[in-house]
């Protein structure tokens, strides 16, 4: 099985992370992080978001990457699956 979109979201995951990390003053990035990162909705349910920490973040950050290496890894189960139909 090929893991290619695994590792492809795997790095859009931390490329976003870090590029929040290093512009998270600019608002269109701190929009852009929000928007396409999944834990960080829900953050906001379980931490004040007014006062975080970086442990906080940095969790929110491994989550984030989590979360993108898992939909990647989806994607390639399913191709994986439909490769195997196709070979039939």
């Amino acid at each position: 099985m090929r893991t290619t979109f695994t590792w492809l979201f795997t790095f859009i995951g931390a490329a976003l992370c870090l590029i929040h990390f290093w512009f998270h003053d600019h608002d269109a990035i701190y929009m852009l992080f929000y928007a396409l990162s999944i834990p960080a909705w829900f953050a906001s349910v379980f931490t004040n978001i007014y006062e975080v920490s970086m442990l906080q973040i940095l969790v929110i950050y491994a989550l984030t990457i989590a979360t993108w290496a898992l939909v990647g890894y989806v994607i390639d189960r399913f191709a994986a699956g439909y490769r195997r139909k196709r070979n039939y």
